[in-house]
């Protein structure tokens, strides 16, 4: 997978192009954690990349249902009933879009840990659930947070927990979006410094909801969850999923070189 420059640094913007006539959308739920999910008033300008992925769609054919929550791990999803909730909705032909890792590697938390092999277990599980429905489950790798080593390099901060869901992914069949290595590639692009921009990183009275400021480097600005979107249909392109076809047309991306 290459990523070029001008990708990682457009800010695209949607244009209704032409798409194929359904008879009803195809719906795309999203299962996750706080990287994917939608933000209260509270937390603003904190952007899950799961808020920016229906402007990639023409919703009169895909629709997406953002059932992704802060601080939730494959476990806590089942246990609080949010996977359960999904399953009942699902109609043959929808998706299922599965990323956690970040909260089930947690070690630390022991409200939302979750062990390599429970973990590996709830993905099969989420596997076997959504296929019985006639759906289509995709797994997703967590994506990275902003740490570097010494060497400048995207440090991996997930554990094995990235390739228990490759593993899994092979094992099973399932279409993947590796978002560990996507982001771990444009953090590399944009390097230490600017890659700041990407994440919830504001000086104190900046912004009302963060008077004393704030350095997140795990969760999204605007900007960042809009372009880890686009790298997530940069995913579904590679992968040939069907919902591929109704994507919106976006204006050239604004480059480095095009200013």
């Amino acid at each position: 997978m290459k990523l070029s420059l001008a990708r990682s640094i457009a800010i695209a913007i949607p244009l209704i192009a032409a798409s194929p006539i359904v008879d009803s959308p195809v719906v795309i739920y999203l299962a996750g954690d706080s990287t994917m999910a939608p933000k209260l008033p509270e937390k603003r300008p904190e952007t899950g990349w799961g808020e920016m992925l229906q402007e990639f769609f023409d919703s009169s054919a895909v629709r997406v249902h953002n059932h992704a929550r802060n601080g939730r791990s494959t476990r806590t999803f089942l246990s609080e009933g949010r996977w359960k909730a999904i399953v009942d909705s699902l109609h043959s032909g929808d998706y299922v879009f599965i990323q956690f890792g970040h909260n089930d590697a947690s070690k630390d938390k022991t409200d939302r840990y979750t062990p390599p092999a429970d973990f590996r277990a709830n993905l099969l599980r989420f596997i076997d659930e959504t296929r019985a429905r006639g759906a289509n489950p995709v797994l997703m790798t967590p994506v990275m947070r902003r740490r570097f080593d010494d060497n400048g390099k995207a440090r991996n901060s997930h554990g094995e927990y990235p390739d228990i869901v490759r593993a899994v992914a092979t094992e099973r069949g399932v279409p993947i979006i590796d978002m560990h290595r996507k982001t771990s590639e444009l953090l590399g692009l944009f390097g230490q410094t600017a890659s700041a921009a990407l994440f919830l990183q504001l000086p104190p009275g900046e912004n009302a909801n963060y008077p004393r400021g704030i350095q997140d480097n795990t969760h999204f600005s605007a900007f960042g969850a809009r372009i880890v979107a686009s790298l997530v249909v940069e995913g579904i392109r590679e992968a040939r999923l069907s919902v591929a076809a109704h994507f919106r047309k976006m204006e050239p991306p604004v480059t480095r070189e095009s200013r």
